[in-house]
């Protein structure tokens, strides 16, 4: 396997819990599919630091509105006050959700108290980095959304890595072919 962690990260592997760390995601309510959020503003109960960077440097974009994501459920894959690990914006498939449910993080059941409605292949959320790199060493890793993945994902993930995985679409669509 390819060393996917920089030298300098001083990550160790360890157990991930069974329980669900999306799930836990501090009890939020309000996952309503289809609301409609502001992609230019955060909500104002979040507290998000504001100036939080996708991996390429840039402006960290929304991951998902619909179903809402984001450890503060404002369609971000932001870290904020609340140190959250909800940082890599992936389009979920049939293979990753599998994988996940298979190590005790359901994903795809609905789950009223949270307001979560689970998810489908397509959905794009914001996953727990610990559950995307378990799921990139089982050969099962979501595509990876890189400007609306956290820069901060950095420290223990390589760019090279993640741009191998990228599914973003760029502006310019001529560069297409």
């Amino acid at each position: 396997m390819e060393t996917m962690l920089p030298a300098s990260a001083g990550w160790g592997h360890r157990a991930l819990p069974q329980s669900d760390p999306d799930r836990a995601a501090g009890g939020h309510e309000d996952g309503d599919r289809g609301a409609a959020l502001s992609t230019s503003r955060r909500l104002p109960q979040t507290g998000v630091v504001p100036n939080e960077r996708n991996v390429l440097g840039g402006e960290l974009e929304p991951c998902g509105l619909d179903p809402i994501t984001g450890f503060y459920r404002d369609g971000h894959c932001t870290c904020g006050p609340a140190q959250a690990r909800h940082l890599i914006c992936v389009v979920v498939t049939r293979e990753f959700l599998s994988h996940q449910r298979s190590v005790g993080n359901d994903l795809t059941t609905p789950i009223q108290t949270y307001g979560f409605p689970g998810l489908h292949p397509g959905d794009r959320w914001c996953v727990v980095l610990e559950r995307w790199l378990q799921a990139y060493e089982a050969g099962a890793a979501a595509p990876v959304v890189l400007t609306a993945t956290n820069e901060q994902v950095l420290e223990v993930i390589e760019l090279e890595v993640l741009r191998r995985f990228a599914v973003d679409v760029p502006d310019d669509l001529s560069s297409l072919g």
